[in-house]
């Protein structure tokens, strides 16, 4: 068993690339993952909106949102916002609709 902390600075110091969400642990079928976002996906200050077709959530430092399944949902954020993903194994960034911007999946840092 693995007894030592997972620093999510180090992690996040190793990816260099926006919007490719890394894997840094799972627990059962979730994992956890992070992700440097900026810019709009599919403010001057570091937030980070969800944007739903009926409105949108922004989020600041140190604050959390949970999606539910299956709410479609874009993200964008005007500066790089260091974000952690819970999600279960498998999931793809840009869910169904694919395109340039899907991330190769299940990659550990």
């Amino acid at each position: 068993m693995l007894r030592s902390p997972i620093n999510l600075a180090e992690k996040l110091a190793k990816v260099s690339e926006l919007w490719t969400p890394r894997v840094v642990a799972e627990m059962n079928d979730y994992q956890f993952k992070v992700v440097k976002v900026r810019g709009e996906f599919g403010t001057s200050t570091p937030t980070l909106v969800i944007a739903f077709r009926d409105g949108h959530v922004l989020l600041r430092a140190g604050e959390m949102y949970v999606v539910p399944k299956g709410v479609e949902h874009m993200t964008r954020a005007a500066n790089e916002c260091h974000v952690l993903v819970v999600e279960h194994r498998g999931v793809v960034n840009t869910g169904d609709a694919g395109g340039e911007l899907t991330a190769q999946n299940d990659v550990w840092v």
